[in-house]
């Protein structure tokens, strides 16, 4: 498989760049990894980067976008942070990402039996990871559908809360980033929150985060229940 180019990136769209991450993480699950040589690569991208995906994913070892997506030197951009949390700098690693080098696509990845995610289910206070853990705090107090145990030990209610602050960085980006936003608004590039199985290698997209051309607005109903807004106004 050939490195991106500037030329196969420039005419990849956020459509595309989406179906290369479905299609990646297909072979990965089927161990049919692609044919590639990274020596090759190091040399092909010596003179500069072109990659078609921007990644953000949680710092656990078994997360390694590269692997999950079956995608070599130079294609995309992989950003790590436990909880997929966002902050300043993350979102400038973003927008020099996308507006920039040129990325196409930017995916939220979150993780089944997530540590952090568990430790701000336990509210875990420990140093400075307390305060990357307050970042999720939110997602914990949005998940009212579990009423009893809610904690680390409840498998069911750290996954809820893991596809929430999913949907939470998500929303956080075109929240706080004027540049990703136009961006989003313009087509430029599209946005997405996805979901890794740490037991089966799956990626599940959530199609219902997808932003391309429109931004998604999210508010909590009566009964707690997160419902999406459309539009370009905020």
């Amino acid at each position: 498989m050939r490195t991106h180019t500037k030329e196969t990136q420039a005419t990849t769209t956020p459509q595309m760049a989406l179906d290369f991450l479905r299609e990646g993480n297909h072979r990965f699950v089927s161990n049919l990894n692609s044919n590639r040589d990274l020596l090759e690569q190091v040399n092909e991208t010596r003179d500069g980067q072109f990659p078609f995906a921007t990644v953000l994913s949680c710092i656990d070892s078994r997360t390694s976008a590269e692997l999950i997506f079956d995608q070599g030197l130079g294609e995309i951009f992989s950003i790590r942070i436990a909880g997929n949390v966002i902050n300043e700098d993350i979102l400038g690693s973003m927008e020099f990402a996308c507006s920039i080098a040129g990325s196409k696509l930017i995916v939220i990845l979150g993780h089944t039996k997530c540590g952090a995610i568990r430790g701000a289910c336990d509210n875990v206070q420990m140093g400075n990871l307390s305060t990357l853990l307050n970042k999720i705090q939110p997602s914990v107090y949005f998940e009212r559908t579990i009423t009893e145990n809610r904690t680390a030990e409840n498998a069911e209610f750290v996954e809820k809360v893991s596809r929430i602050q999913v949907k939470r960085s998500v929303e956080k980006i075109v929240e706080r980033s004027v540049i990703l936003r136009e961006m989003i608004e313009n087509g430029e590039i599209g946005l997405i929150g996805a979901l890794y199985d740490v037991e089966t290698g799956i990626v599940e997209f959530l199609e219902e985060t997808l932003m391309l051309g429109k931004i998604k607005h999210f508010y909590l109903d009566v009964n707690g229940h997160k419902q999406a807004i459309v539009g370009n106004d905020f």
